[in-house]
């Protein structure tokens, strides 16, 4: 009798390359004539910000509170976005140094705290991947977040770097499955233009880079809702036509036939929603436990 073939050992794949590969996929699926994600133009900051006020309040709240955060801690926060988390943030902290690349989102963080008269808050206007943590920076931090700003290609080195810029907890908020604006990119993407849709690596991957690097975070699974609101559903068509380059009348009928059983009236807005699931994953500093 032969014996049986010998099984090849189970061995797990570069994390890394996986999501190096999977972001690479998913940003040259984007529509290049989309520029409502181009977070220079202080509009488009703007109408992210209106949204997220209302929007995100409970996911907010809820990563604020698992942050532990005190009166004495400094916090780093990368791809602060139009201050989200910094500016409900910072009366709960010492100082919060805000990491973020577009000038549209910087100048409406400013005006935030300017107007709430929050003084607290320092801002870099860089890509965490352009950010030098010796020049650039005044950590170590007591708390580093990344909430739902991992777009790095590279992200072990970008994991790492927030690791060293740190001497208490890093936490990080990333998607479990595809969020709502991915899902309908999904949708949409091969029936307006004929290609298929990349969506962005997942937790999962994040999991596995970190494991990898022989941080083993803690874990929790948190909603995600997302609202987009308009005051007539003439806005809404318009927005979303233009979201996803659909150009001529075939595929703007397209757009309005997948987006019209999405939508809702209320107080006197027109809404499209949809819930997904994000995950928490944190750490300590192996120095500070």
């Amino acid at each position: 009798m032969n014996p049986a073939p010998a099984q090849a050992p189970c061995v797990d794949p570069d994390w890394n390359e996986v999501w190096k590969q999977q972001q690479i996929l998913h940003d040259s699926s984007k529509v290049q004539e989309d520029r409502t994600h181009d977070w220079s133009k202080k509009e488009n900051a703007e109408r992210y910000d209106a949204n997220a006020r209302n929007e995100y309040d409970e996911r907010v709240r809820a990563t604020i509170a698992a942050l532990g955060a005190t009166k004495e801690m400094r916090v780093l926060d990368i791809g602060a976005g139009p201050g989200t988390l910094a500016i409900p943030l910072a009366p709960l902290v010492k100082e919060i140094t805000a990491v973020e690349p577009g000038a549209g989102m910087i100048s409406v963080l400013k005006a935030h705290a300017e107007r709430e008269g929050i003084g607290n808050i320092a801002c870099v206007q860089k890509l965490w991947e352009d950010t030098d943590i010796a020049r650039d920076l005044d950590g170590p931090y007591d708390i580093v977040i990344a909430s739902l700003s991992l777009t790095m290609h590279d992200i072990r080195e970008a994991l790492l770097k927030m690791d060293a810029a740190c001497s208490g907890s890093v936490h990080l908020f990333w998607f479990v499955d595809m969020p709502f604006w991915e899902r309908m990119s999904a949708d949409l993407q091969e029936p307006l233009h004929g290609r298929k849709y990349h969506p962005g690596p997942k937790a999962d991957c994040l999991f596995g880079v970190l494991c990898q690097t022989g941080i083993y975070p803690d874990v929790t699974m948190m909603t995600l809702p997302k609202e987009y609101r308009f005051g007539s559903r003439e806005e809404m068509l318009g927005f979303f036509c233009k979201r996803f380059a659909a150009k001529t009348p075939e595929q703007q009928r397209i757009v309005q036939e997948y987006i019209t059983p999405l939508v809702r009236e209320r107080d006197g807005e027109v809404v499209v929603s949809g819930d997904s699931v994000f995950a928490h994953m944190w750490w300590k500093k192996k120095s500070s436990e």
